[in-house]
Parts: C-alpha cells; sequence; structure tokens
C-alpha cells in the first residue's frame, strides 16, 4: 500500500466552492468505474458456484475453493503491496492489478477443471489486491471538494460493485458459467484503457515500505486482537456466500443472483449511512460487538431452519446488513489502533482478515458435505460468536484508541484501505 499524501479532514474554501462532489474530473471516474469492476469479483461467481460444480464435476468444497484461493492470494498479497506502489508509483501500481485481473479473468473463463479456475482467481486476486490498494488513496488525490466527498464517492463505487456481482454473474451464468469470467475480463480492459489515459501519471513516493513493517506493526496488541476478531468474523462472511447457493437446491443461477444483490445492496446502504448512526449512538467497538452477536444468531437461524428456503433467503440477504456495518467499523478501529501509520496497519489488518476469511468457505464446505446443509451455518456462527467473544474479552485494550463518532471515518482517506469490504 502506498502512503497517500498528507490530507486535512477539513474542507477548504475551495473545496466548499467545488459544488457537488458528482461533478469529479474524467480521471477520478475512470478509477471509480474500475472499482466498480473489481469489487464485482466478490460475489461474481455465487449464482454460478453449482453449475460449476455439475460442469467441471467438482464437489462443493473444490468450487469453495475459489474463494479461498482468491482471498488466499489477496490476504498475502497485502503484505507486498506497499512494496511495490511505493516504489513504481500509484498509477503503476493500479495499471498492473487490472492487468492481472484481465488476464486471469480471462483464463478462468477458457479453464477446463476446476484446479485451472481455483488457479487463475488465485491469479485474480492478486491483481484485486494491487488495485484495491491503491484505488482509495487515488482517487483522494484526484477528486475535487473535501475528502468526506471523495470517500462517499469510494464507497459509492465499492457498493455498487459488491452489488451488481452476484447480478451479473447471474444473467450472464445464464448462458453459461464461463460467460461472468469473459464479462469482467472485457468491462476491466476498459476500465484499463480508461485508467490509462485519463489518469495522470504519479511518481513513487519517497518514502519505501518494505515487507516487514505490516507484520511488526503487529506487535501492537490493540491491533493483533481486532485482527483475530477479524479473522473469525470473515470465516463467517465467506461462509455465507460459498454455503448460501448450496443451501437453495431448487434455485436457479438467476434467482441466486438475485438473492446475493439484495445482500449486496444491504451491504453498501448500511455501510454507508447506518454504520455512521450506529458509531455515534453506541460507540465503535459496542456496536462491533452487537453486529457481531447478530451475525452469529442469523447464521444460527439459518442452521435450524435450512429446509425452508425462505428462512435462508431472508437469512442471506439480512447478512448484508451486520456485514456492511461492520466492514465500516472494524476498518474505522483499524486505523486508530496502532502507532504506525495507517497504510501499513491496514496492511497487516487485511493481511490476517483475507487469509483468515480463505479457511471458511472450504471449512464450511466440507462440513457440508458430511454432515448435511446446515454443518456451514453453524459452524458460521460459532465462528462469529468466538469473534464477538475476542472482541468482548479485548475492549478494555481497543476501546480507548478507537473513534466514538462517524467524524472518524475520515481516517480513511490517508490510509490505502486494502480491501475494504470485500
Amino acid at each position: 500500500m502506498t502512503t497517500a499524501p498528507a490530507a486535512s479532514t477539513a474542507p477548504t474554501e475551495a473545496d466548499q466552492a467545488s459544488g457537488s462532489f458528482l461533478r469529479q474530473p474524467r480521471a477520478v471516474w475512470a478509477v471509480a468505474f474500475a472499482c466498480v469492476i473489481a469489487f464485482m469479483g466478490i460475489g461474481l461467481v455465487d449464482p454460478i458456484l453449482k453449475d460449476i460444480a455439475a460442469k467441471l464435476q467438482a464437489s462443493p468444497s473444490q468450487v469453495s475453493l475459489m474463494f479461498s484461493g482468491y482471498m488466499a492470494v489477496m490476504g498475502v498479497a497485502m503484505l507486498v503491496t506497499g512494496m511495490i506502489s511505493s516504489r513504481i508509483g500509484a498509477k503503476r501500481t493500479l495499471l498492473l492489478g487490472l492487468a492481472l485481473i484481465i488476464v486471469f479473468a480471462g483464463l478462468a473463463g477458457a479453464s477446463g477443471n476446476v484446479a485451472e479456475v481455483v488457479a487463475f482467481r488465485g491469479g485474480w486476486g492478486l491483481g484485486n489486491a494491487l488495485f484495491v490498494a491503491t484505488a482509495l488513496s487515488t482517487i483522494v488525490m484526484s477528486a475535487k471538494g473535501s475528502t468526506a466527498q471523495a470517500i462517499i464517492l469510494f464507497e459509492a463505487a465499492l457498493g455498487i460493485g459488491i452489488a451488481s456481482g452476484p447480478l451479473l454473474g447471474g444473467l450472464l451464468g445464464e448462458h453459461s458459467w464461463r460467460a461472468p469470467f469473459f464479462g469482467v475480463s472485457v468491462l476491466m480492459l476498459i476500465a484499463l484503457i480508461a485508467t490509462t489515459f485519463l489518469l495522470p501519471s504519479t511518481p513513487p513516493s519517497g518514502q519505501h515500505t518494505s515487507l516487514a513493517d505490516p507484520i511488526k506493526a503487529l506487535r501492537h496488541r490493540s491491533l493483533l486482537l481486532i485482527g483475530i476478531t477479524a479473522i473469525f468474523y470473515n470465516v463467517a462472511f465467506f461462509t455465507i456466500l460459498a454455503a448460501g447457493p448450496f443451501a437453495l437446491p431448487t434455485y436457479g443461477i438467476r434467482a441466486i443472483g438475485w438473492i446475493f444483490f439484495g445482500w449486496g445492496l444491504l451491504v453498501a446502504v448500511t455501510s454507508v449511512f447506518v454504520a455512521p448512526l450506529l458509531q455515534r449512538a453506541m460507540g465503535t467497538v459496542p456496536a462491533v460487538i452487537t453486529m457481531l452477536a447478530l451475525f452469529a444468531l442469523d447464521h444460527a437461524v439459518m442452521a435450524i431452519w435450512t429446509q425452508h428456503a425462505l428462512v435462508v433467503i431472508v437469512g442471506i440477504v439480512l447478512s448484508g446488513a451486520f456485514i456492511g456495518i461492520n466492514n465500516t467499523l472494524v476498518t474505522e478501529a483499524v486505523m486508530g489502533a496502532a502507532p504506525v501509520e495507517r497504510p501499513i496497519a491496514s496492511s497487516a489488518y487485511s493481511f490476517l482478515r483475507f487469509t483468515g476469511g480463505a479457511v471458511g468457505p472450504f471449512v464450511a464446505l466440507k462440513l457440508g458435505e458430511h454432515s448435511g446443509a446446515h454443518a456451514p451455518f453453524w459452524f458460521g456462527a460459532i465462528m462469529a460468536a468466538i469473534g464477538t467473544g475476542v472482541l468482548i474479552a479485548a475492549r478494555g485494550t481497543i476501546e480507548g484508541r478507537t473513534p466514538h463518532s462517524a467524524a472518524g471515518s475520515e481516517l480513511e482517506a490517508e490510509a490505502v484501505l486494502a480491501g475494504d469490504q470485500a
């Protein structure tokens, strides 16, 4: 991750005079469009999981590796993105990430077996890590208006991508399971061309980030405890994405796409609008504890009534609210959790959350193969409950370092958020 320039969180007179935050340079819209496509990759494969398993004669746990491999590579890559971008500059890092997504999404679509799809999804995760790690700071540097307006623009692009990924996967997946992969590759090619010509050159930063910096940051107890909480939370998060389609055996590709589109809309809306309200009312840590406990309860309800499709559908969609709120508040807590540069804290946290989350889909669907469709949701409930317990136990250590009000969300402007809400 690159170190964003020192940015005042208070809008200047020039910022205020700039008018609507929608009146942005073309470079900002190019990066925002690329953000939408990049975040589509999270839920894109949800509607086609069952179809891939059938067409490539793979088990649910084997196709779950499309999530696990993607997240594992993305998590490890977060340790090196800062080192790369601080040496070659933000624009080149963005373009490198986009190019890798284009290549590996296309290769995944051309694969002949599930092992190849999994491998190429891993390459896609590397590209996504490089792109996402610099996208927010690039928008903040290039956008007109206040820092807060730039963050809203980024969050809007992120939300649209998360919501539209399953929908795109469902609509294209009806024609062929390969079509969503090729579709992303084409869209990313458009984003690459737009970014190349519309985004000005960005020189490397004078301060180089080393590979060891994020690991050293985990020596700080508050950051480490938030990271451990995030491991369990993300296991439960990606259990929903992987297990949901297999718990709805009578639902087709398009129907599952619409279900997860509803899920993505709740992720987007609650992360931008509801999370700040809860933060003002409860404080960051109490709000996260409450959402984690409700997330565990949501899993448990789906585990008890797995045979009722309507309960599973409502549970999946409702989980988007808990995920959206937690993603915003936990990321903000990370920014003040340790006396290190915020990009380094973000890198360390993202390494833990993504590599931990990579475990969830495989273990959950393995349990489902042996114990029935309800087992993944019990697994998710237990993981979310453990995360809740860790955060309750660590509350005294963490709470003094976290902002109480929503105003603290502008801290994100000085950090390159490594896949915030992915």
